[in-house]
């Protein structure tokens, strides 16, 4: 038997996920960990579902391009502001938004750079309004862009900062490993999960630290990763 298209994992749309028109999949993470192809796959597999879907890209990429460098401090915020437009204007025509990256990318960055803090809280509120967080782990090899990227060592606290910004926010998210298809299909499945209904006062996800000895924790699942 072959392997299950991510299309056909994701299966029929439940009335519960067609009742939330604009549904927003955020996908963040640290550099180098795969959100722009995952975004992609996932966009496509909805798409073939018949689902009415946007695919909303990076701004600061499409920044970075045209101005030829990384952006300011006093830049920062009026990208974030922009990534968050996109998204918003992607939600009104379609049944599910995928978005590469949210303005809470933005304000990390901007804390960890620059040690500007005043994004974050702005950032946090309009997140948690997005249907589901994915959160892209650092099992995949860091390769250089020759423009954006900062380094392998922005990594974890890059990472780190996205933790305790969705923590503090009270942001569900889901943490997606795996290398090549295999990615794709664990967040098939995270989606598949947060489709399906939550019992009143429950939360959908829950963050368990990476040191922990709980056997669904992802420090075991990416061991397992081939």
């Amino acid at each position: 038997m072959g392997r299950e298209t991510p299309a056909a994992l994701l299966g029929p749309m439940t009335p519960h996920a067609a009742a939330i028109p604009g549904a927003v999949i955020a996908l963040i993470g640290a550099e180098s960990t795969g959100k722009s192809t995952l975004a992609k796959g996932l966009a496509e597999a909805l798409a073939a579902q018949g689902r009415r879907v946007a695919l909303v890209e990076e701004f600061l990429r499409e920044f970075c391009l045209r101005e030829g460098r990384t952006p300011r401090r006093d830049e920062q915020a009026a990208i974030a502001q922009t990534q968050t437009q996109r998204i918003a204007r992607a939600a009104h025509g379609h049944d599910i938004v995928v978005a590469d990256t949210s303005a809470l990318m933005i304000a990390v960055y901007s804390q960890l750079l620059f040690d500007d803090h005043t994004l974050v809280a702005a950032a946090q509120a309009e997140h948690a309004r997005y249907r589901l967080t994915l959160l892209t782990a650092l099992d995949l090899p860091w390769v250089a862009d020759g423009l954006m990227r900062d380094g392998e060592h922005v990594r974890a606290p890059v990472d780190a900062l996205l933790r305790n910004a969705l923590h503090e926010g009270g942001v569900p998210y889901a943490v997606v490993t795996g290398h090549g298809e295999r990615r794709l299909a664990n967040a098939v499945r995270a989606l598949q999960a947060a489709w399906q209904p939550v019992p009143r006062g429950a939360t959908r996800w829950r963050h368990v630290c990476a040191e922990c000895g709980d056997p669904d924790c992802e420090r075991h699942l990416m061991a397992n990763e081939p």
